[in-house]
């Protein structure tokens, strides 16, 4: 499949015209107009959004509106949504030349993975087979923002080479697989990921990877003059790691079963965010000549431990274990930044814009293997003979199993989100259609956005950061280098 793909390539030449006037309308239209048809023909209000609710509330005996689920999830809607599109997107700014992309772009991806989202998620999980109808309610939102995050992590990988109409391709067939991993692990596999480690930040490290070597550019260095920070640009992405930061409590709590479990969920990724600080500056510190810290490292690794509890931070994990977690992550999340992000583009052919590998795909790994491991060892002793029952679960088909078995499943469903097929979107992403960038003019806002007059070319900067480049000259005593490209 892949030489036929480069066969095809190489017979229309490559791809050097980056006008999108037409094609990114097109898509933008037929697939939001195939939006509006969908949702009239399958979305409905679920019992709590619907007008029937006051019927609802007289047979089930509920006493008061508050008892509305809308109520108690709402306020993680919320804060879901803000990392969503303020954090994540912001987190993307770091490039000199590419903030209008970053954001721009990961407000697109958004805004249409999750009407994409609710359809394919309902369709796997609440279709009701009497009526064809999928019901939606508030914590289907939630849902949808985290079948987004998939892809926007992926997206991550690949920013500032690909396309606008690319985005949208990418987001198309991210939320499609996304959906399917998560009714295999989640469903099939009975494995518990309240905060995704597995289902969201695994798949979509790997996801991202995997369409980053499809896509690799052997020439990119051509565009080494915009690949890199300036001290605002690094500032702005700042601004994203803190949104992240401080909202990650909530996201991988937002799902959490009432009670005990969101409560839990909150504290333990609360203890093994706060962890990952200090490991990571303390790496980012003895990695360079005089103890400077790289604000590459702050940005990202900082996140890790959020990552990495998102599965076993409902579990009886202990405050110690979340600060464990917190504190080893942040640790291989820096290493992976100072040697690993290198080596991948070099022997591998991984171009790793925002280094997915390291922030999402690792620690989301590590994530589920640890949520493996804390389920195992679960006891009756530990979590009381009920709490055993509603912590993992077990009832009706799966009211047998034993923790034994579930950290079983739960490390099964780590390997699932790992797996991934590119040999569709291998072929799909390489056609020379998408108006993607030359090799020359990578990660550069011009291509598919007006500027403002004033904006000059990018002269000569002074550079001391890149994502992607391994920096193995000593740095000199200012610790900035001029770039003379």
């Amino acid at each position: 499949m892949g030489n036929c793909c480069d066969r095809a390539a190489s017979f229309f030449g490559p791809q050097k015209n980056t006008n999108v006037r037409v094609g990114l309308p097109a898509v933008c239209f037929v697939w939001q107009i195939a939006m509006v048809v969908l949702f009239g023909v399958f979305i409905r209000y679920d019992e709590e959004s619907d007008t029937h609710w006051v019927e609802f509330r007289r047979e089930n005996n509920i006493t008061s509106d508050i008892e509305n689920d809308f109520y108690f999830r709402y306020p993680s809607f919320q804060d879901v949504h803000v990392m969503i599109f303020v954090g994540f997107g912001f987190l993307m700014t770091f490039l000199k030349r590419y903030s209008y992309g970053g954001v721009g772009f990961n407000f697109l991806i958004a805004a249409f993975g999750l009407q994409w989202a609710l359809l394919m998620q309902g369709w796997f999980h609440s279709l009701n087979p009497e009526t064809g109808k999928i019901t939606i309610g508030v914590e289907s939102l939630i849902n949808a923002d985290f079948c987004c995050a998939g892809s926007l992590i992926a997206f991550g990988a690949l920013l500032g080479k690909v396309s606008p109409v690319q985005t949208l391709v990418v987001a198309l067939f991210g939320v499609t697989l996304f959906a399917v991993e998560e009714y295999i692990i989640l469903d099939l596999l009975h494995c518990r990921d309240a905060g995704g480690s597995m289902v969201i930040h695994c798949f979509g490290g790997y996801y991202g990877l995997a369409i980053s070597w499809v896509l690799y550019r052997p020439n990119l260095h051509l565009s080494k003059r915009f690949h890199g920070a300036v001290y605002h640009s690094d500032l702005f992405a700042m601004i994203g790691t803190l949104y992240l930061w401080m909202y990650w409590p909530s996201f991988n709590s937002a799902i959490t079963d009432h009670g005990d479990g969101q409560h839990r969920t909150a504290i333990n990724t609360y203890l093994a965010l706060a962890s990952s600080v200090l490991t990571t500056v303390a790496i980012s510190s003895m990695s360079k000549k005089g103890g400077k810290l790289d604000m590459v490292h702050i940005q990202n690794a900082t996140l890790a431990g959020g990552v990495a509890m998102g599965t076993a931070a409902e579990f009886m994990i202990q405050p110690y274990g979340a600060l464990i977690v917190g504190f080893c992550v942040g640790i291989i999340s820096t290493f992976g930044y100072l040697f690993v992000t290198p080596f991948l583009e070099k022997y591998l052919k991984l171009q790793d814009t925002c280094g997915v590998h390291n922030l999402h795909a690792v620690p989301g790994m590590l994530g589920g293997f640890i949520g493996a491991i804390t389920a195992a060892a679960a006891t009756e002793a530990v979590y009381g003979a009920e709490g055993l029952r509603n912590t993992f679960d077990f009832e009706g088909e799966f009211e047998n199993r034993t923790p034994g078995t579930q950290g079983g499943f739960q490390a099964a469903g780590t390997c699932v989100s790992i797996w991934k097929t590119t040999a569709l979107l291998r072929f799909i992403l390489r056609f020379p259609i998408w108006a993607d960038p030359g090799d020359d003019n990578c990660f550069d806002d011009e291509v598919y956005w007006e500027l403002p007059e004033d904006e000059e070319i990018v002269p000569p900067v002074l550079e001391y950061n890149n994502h992607m480049i391994h920096k193995h000259q000593e740095i000199s005593e200012s610790n900035f280098s001029v770039d003379q490209s």
